[in-house]
């Protein structure tokens, strides 16, 4: 499995979800609220709201909070929140991505460009690294739903483009537009997944050291430790011993 679909392995077995499981929260709210804020309220009606209340579940976040949020769109909140991406390189060459929801662009910008700084890396233009990427629809499940012949199958028949299994899990990749329906399809055949989300998948990769990983692991948590910044996505390869001296 590449290194990017490793990493959330590495942060849960750290712990490093559950330590900031407060400001994960945080950032899933603010994009409950937009999503309601630009589309209707209702889930069932706005494809964008449906994904972000089936992320907020997966990350066990609580019904109340989730009603909270949708509600803080129809008194008014998120009106000044613009959605925003930045583009970088970081340690090693390696291509970054953030995408950041603000109500002060200035204020994220010069955040974001420090912390690339002191992290060794550069913010770049918009575009720079953005073509190593593709924008897909991407839905997890844990192992124990199944082999990888069964989610194979449901893949299929749910019309996604390719499925990633091993023993962490299955991660299953549709058309960015396909998300909703292929999800939809999924959670009728599997049940619910453990996240449906929109990302940036890799087209193309840089292999990491030990070191470089290292210092990209601090420059990540540096960007997602930022309240403007809602995801941090990297085109990182690293080996399975890299990747077992991370986690260990």
């Amino acid at each position: 499995m590449a290194g990017h679909s490793k990493w959330a392995n590495i942060q849960h077995r750290k712990g490093r979800q559950d330590k900031l499981r407060a400001k994960l929260f945080s950032k899933l709210s603010k994009e409950i609220t937009i999503a309601a804020k630009m589309g209707d309220p209702d889930p069932d009606k706005n494809p964008r709201l449906r994904l972000a209340v089936k992320e907020a579940k997966g990350q066990s976040m609580p019904k109340d909070n989730i009603e909270r949020a949708i509600k803080k769109s129809q008194a008014g909140d998120g009106d000044d929140y613009e959605e925003i991406r930045y583009e970088g390189y970081g340690p090693n060459g390696v291509a970054v991505i953030v995408e950041a929801m603000t109500d002060n662009r200035n204020r994220t910008a010069s955040s974001v460009r420090s912390t690339f700084a002191k992290h060794g890396g550069n913010l770049g233009e918009t575009g720079s690294v953005g073509f190593m990427f593709e924008r897909k629809g991407e839905v997890v499940y844990p192992a124990e739903i199944g082999d990888a012949d069964t989610v194979m199958m449901a893949a299929i028949e749910a019309g996604a483009e390719d499925v990633e299994s091993s023993e962490d899990g299955h991660i299953i990749w549709s058309a960015d537009t396909d998300l909703n329906d292929v999800a939809t399809a999924l959670e009728s055949e599997l049940g619910e997944s453990d996240a449906t989300r929109l990302v940036w998948k890799p087209t193309t990769t840089t292999e990491m050291d030990l070191e470089g990983m290292e210092k990209l692991m601090r420059l990540v948590d540096a960007l997602e430790d930022d309240d403007d910044v809602q995801r941090v996505t990297a085109n990182f390869e690293a080996s399975d011993e890299v990747m077992e001296q991370l986690g260990g």
